[in-house]
């Protein structure tokens, strides 16, 4: 084979691995990694879904893409030996109904050589709050690129909605009611937290990861409160964990930890009195971080005096951080 064919060759593969992702047979990850020039339409087209479905896969919250962000995507997968639909749907974050629907298959018979599309399971969402279970979002974050610098961040508890409120299902109603409290009465321009963890242990995004809270520290001092909160993330979770009131599921508990190790990986923060803050160590009116020396300033109790221990930073480094720490390991072993 000569040079000048070697070349054409070559020139038709790149081309045809170019214009059809899509129908990249056994693509070890089904995730599309965010160029400069892409839009949401753009990769719609290409894999053969929706932007709307794009955006279910993906939980995204905006048209906003970053270079370097990854979506998950369909693919195509020619089956080989041991498969099964169970195994596929685990390994391409999909599930054996949307399997069967999206190939028209009838049983959970498959067949060496065939090939199936795998489309991404979709996340639930409701405007701008997608609710999620620990893993999908471990998947999610670990898929985003971030445009500010994220340093610390902060370990609420609502007080209201409490475990009284909660019924099991009403996830975006609170959050719809926390963000009404946050933008009608407070005058911020948003619900104020990033993420809240359920007593069913989901997670629910709420304010843009790229946008800092707003009005959890200083709320008495606009001058300081920006600066304090530029490179903060706020999780607020729900319950009334004061010690004689709400007490917490294992669900939640887990989540709680979970959530904590999953930030901390990805934002490269060794767990600490800087890294990890409770609300409690803040003067809420100056903005002025007080720690446990909290006498003659204006504190909340939040996360709670009951929170893993109590919420003074000894309860913190001896009662919450080492679980933190544990679950690093642990997450950390498996990637």
């Amino acid at each position: 084979m000569n040079k000048t064919i070697i070349v054409i060759l070559s020139l038709f593969l790149i081309l045809f691995v170019n214009i059809s992702p899509a129908l990249a047979v056994n693509n070890p990850r089904n995730t599309y990694e965010i160029r400069s020039g892409d839009t949401l339409w753009k990769i719609a087209q290409t894999y053969g879904i929706t932007i709307n479905d794009l955006n279910s896969i993906n939980g995204l919250q905006s048209d906003l893409l970053v270079v370097g962000q990854k979506l998950r995507v369909p693919i195509m997968y020619q089956v080989v030996a041991g498969d099964t639909l169970w195994k596929l749907a685990q390994s391409f974050n999909s599930s054996v109904p949307l399997i069967r629907t999206a190939n028209g298959l009838t049983s959970n018979v498959i067949y060496v050589g065939q090939k199936l599309k795998i489309i991404p399971t979709k996340l639930t969402m409701d405007g701008q709050f997608v609710l999620m279970t620990r893993d999908q979002f471990r998947d999610w974050l670990f898929n985003q690129k971030f445009t500010r610098k994220i340093t610390y961040f902060q370990e609420h508890h609502t007080w209201w909605p409490s475990y009284s409120d909660f019924n099991g299902s009403n996830h975006f109603a609170w959050m719809y009611k926390m963000k009404d409290l946050h933008v009608k009465e407070m005058g911020w321009s948003d619900i104020s937290q990033q993420l809240t963890v359920f007593p069913d242990g989901k997670v629910v995004l709420g304010r843009p990861f790229n946008t800092p809270p707003q009005g959890s520290f200083g709320l008495l001092n606009k001058a300081v409160m920006p600066s304090i909160e530029a490179e903060a993330l706020a999780i607020e979770n729900v319950g009334n964990f004061d010690e004689g009131h709400d007490q917490m599921t294992p669900e939640q508990r887990e989540t709680i930890i979970t959530v904590a190790a999953l930030l901390s990986i990805k934002f490269g923060l060794t767990p600490s009195v800087d890294t990890i803050q409770y609300h409690h160590w803040w003067d809420m009116n100056t903005g002025e971080r007080v720690l446990d020396k909290s006498e003659g300033h204006a504190v909340k109790t939040c996360p709670g005096t009951g929170f893993f221990g109590g919420n003074s930073t000894t309860d913190a480094k001896n009662d919450f951080y080492p679980l933190v720490r544990n679950k690093m390991q642990e997450i950390l072993s498996t990637m």
